[in-house]
C-alpha cells in the first residue's frame, strides 16, 4: 500500500473532509481529497496494490465461472441427462472429512 500525504504539518481542510473521502473511494482503490488543488497545494492520496486488483479480477472470474457451470448443470438436471458420478462424489466426502480432523 502506498500513502502519499504532502501536507504532514498538521489538522488541515483535508482531514476535515475525511468522511467524504471514504464515501468517494473508487473501485480502482483511490481516494482523491476533495481538497485537491487547494490554496495550501495539499492532495492526499491511497493506492492498494496491483495484487489487490488481480485478486479482484480473479474472484470475479471465479463467480461467473462457477454460476455457469451451476446454469449448465441446472438444465442437465431438468433435461433428465444429469449423470453424477457417485464414486467420485463419495471419495470427496470422505477426503474432505479427513482433512476437515476432529473439532
Amino acid at each position: 500500500m502506498k500513502i502519499y500525504d504532502q501536507n504532514l504539518t498538521g489538522t488541515s481542510a483535508a482531514e476535515t473532509g475525511r468522511t467524504q473521502e471514504s464515501q468517494n473511494l473508487s473501485r480502482a482503490g483511490t481516494v482523491k481529497s476533495p481538497t485537491a488543488g487547494a490554496v495550501d497545494g495539499s492532495s492526499d492520496r491511497v493506492e492498494f496494490s496491483s495484487t489487490l486488483s488481480r485478486l479482484s479480477r480473479t474472484l470475479a472470474t471465479f463467480e461467473s465461472s462457477r454460476a455457469n457451470r451451476v446454469q449448465s448443470l441446472a438444465v442437465e438436471y431438468q433435461s433428465g441427462n444429469y449423470r453424477p458420478d457417485s464414486a467420485a462424489t463419495s471419495r470427496s466426502l470422505v477426503a474432505e472429512a479427513m482433512s476437515a480432523g476432529p473439532d
